[in-house]
């Protein structure tokens, strides 16, 4: 188990540029299995997620050929259903969520998939309803194995049909799309996930020769076709990064710019941060955070009511970004309330935010009020353990601006969702060692 020290107290500055977008490279790199053929995929992040992804491809037969750090060409021509029933892959699958998005590339193509019960964060509830409904609804028969290790899903030919998703699930809209591209007819989708991630899962299968229409919205119309071809595909910039390192620089008092942000894609994150009192410029697809030393979050002049920040689905503020702006509350001039409203275990970190004497109240497990500090006192350092990726970005984030040494413990948590943060923050003036 690796750690953080962290010594807090440093500005930073000049030029950081955002990896790959991590849950967009999840879903892309589920699409290879829908085709035999090479499929070159860009800018894929070299984290513990993509990694440990790239291993369960490899190990059900499909070709994964390194081109350069982030380039990499898949090639699924001879899948191999074996080693889907292995302790091996039962393994992998438990430590990574986007593991289920096998099934619905696989049963498009194949008829027949196979999947470990996925693991991922641990943030509270995270049902697969959509999913299996979804693929239900398409003529897919579900069943779990005897032990209870695997689901197994079969089916003549998947037909399409309309359906209305209760609810608006990113990676099940991306598992039953990757599955009604190749089913026979025509699939309407009510209520589906319009994140960029989905928008860039569309358009890459429409250039694989999918028929998908009403991309970036919440109706999808897929025409089924009956066999996809290989193509190339590019990355977007991580919007979850490009928050954090203006969550960063807020709370370091830092100049930072953030170089090629893609900023059209972006959505509310830039106002929602804004609304913070966080000075932002931005320059064609760069972001310039100012440094500054104090920050006021904005309240309504008509009726003086706190900023609320919620998540919601998209184009709402992302669930992956709740942690990075409780965290950048804690020295703003000014009170807000944090709302999480999709899982119910994610606000469970902020203890260790107290400890080092953020003022927060959680209110229950899914709303807390952040009273900001406004400079007045520095946070303390302390040691704390990372429990999930995103409250790990922020307790760093937390442990960069407070006065002393601090420790993070289970920084493979962090390691899941950021490439190579040591060497990329002391780069800026950072001082983090892992040991």
């Amino acid at each position: 188990m690796a750690e953080f020290i962290i010594d807090g107290g440093c500005r930073l500055q000049g030029e950081i540029e955002p990896q790959g977008a991590k849950n967009e490279a999840l879903q892309v790199l589920s699409a290879v299995l829908l085709t035999k053929e090479p499929v070159t995929i860009f800018n894929i992040p070299d984290i513990l997620d993509t990694q440990r992804y790239r291993e369960i491809l490899a190990l059900i037969g499909v070709k994964v050929n390194q081109i350069d750090k982030h380039t990499f060409t898949f090639q699924a021509d001879s899948v191999d259903f074996e080693n889907l029933h292995t302790d091996e892959f039962v393994k992998l699958s438990a430590k990574i969520r986007a593991s289920i998005m096998v099934l619905g590339p696989l049963l498009g193509r194949f008829g027949k998939a196979y999947s470990g019960r996925p693991g991922g964060d641990q943030i509270g509830r995270r049902p697969l309803t959509t999913h299996f409904e979804g693929l239900e609804r398409l003529g897919a028969h579900i069943r779990t194995s005897d032990d209870g290790r695997f689901f197994e899903l079969e089916t003549k030919q998947l037909k399409g049909c309309d359906m209305l998703l209760n609810e608006p699930s990113v990676t099940g809209t991306a598992n039953i799309v990757m599955a009604a591209v190749l089913a026979e007819g025509k699939t309407t989708i009510f209520n589906a996930a319009c994140e960029p991630y989905l928008y860039q899962l569309c358009t890459m299968l429409n250039k694989m020769g999918a028929k998908i229409s009403g991309i970036g919205s919440n109706l999808l119309t897929i025409e089924g076709v009956s066999v996809l071809h290989g193509c190339e595909h590019h990355i977007l910039p991580d919007m979850i990064e490009v928050g954090s390192f203006i969550g960063m620089a807020a709370m370091t008092q830092s100049e930072l710019t953030i170089k090629d942000c893609a900023c059209q894609h972006l959505g509310i994150i830039p106002y929602t941060f804004g609304k913070m009192g966080i000075s932002l410029e931005q320059k064609g697809d760069d972001i310039i955070v100012h440094g500054q030393r104090l920050y006021q979050i904005f309240t309504n002049p008509i009726d003086s009511t706190i900023l609320t920040i919620s998540d919601a689905p998209w184009p709402g503020f992302t669930p992956d970004l709740i942690s990075i702006a409780l965290v950048t509350a804690i020295q703003a001039k000014g009170s807000v309330l944090i709302h999480q409203k999709m899982f119910e275990s994610r606000l469970f970190f902020v203890d260790m935010l107290q400890s080092m004497g953020a003022q927060i109240v959680l209110c229950d497990p899914h709303r807390a009020i952040v009273v900001g500090l406004g400079r007045e006192r520095a946070l303390r350092a302390t040691k704390m353990s990372s429990p999930d990726i995103r409250a790990g970005i922020a307790l760093l984030i937390a442990a960069m601006s407070a006065e002393g040494r601090s420790v993070i413990q289970n920084v493979e948590q962090i390691d899941r969702g950021y490439e190579n943060i040591v060497e990329r923050l002391n780069a800026l003036g950072a001082h983090i060692e892992r040991v």
